[in-house]
């Protein structure tokens, strides 16, 4: 199946979930955000959540620093 990950078309194996898209491309979980059509997914429901062909997946890894060591988000690259 074909889906749009963090920007780019990606093939992936059906019945593919959001949690072996954090594990496929060795990330690891912590201090990630994965947003599934615009939508935050919980950590506990990655392993629960199938994807479908033409979904929109975005992997998000939280990175500190700036002036109040405030937490910022950025698209992981894969």
């Amino acid at each position: 199946m074909r889906v749009r990950l963090n920007g780019s078309d990606t093939e992936l194996d059906d019945d593919t979930t959001l949690d072996a898209i954090v594990r496929r491309y060795g990330q690891g979980d912590r201090g990630i955000a994965v947003a599934l059509n615009g939508e935050v997914v919980g950590r506990s429901r990655w392993n629960d959540v199938k994807l479908t062909e033409g979904d929109r997946v975005e992997v998000l890894g939280a990175i500190g620093g700036g002036e109040q060591e405030m937490e910022q988000w950025t698209t992981l690259s894969y």
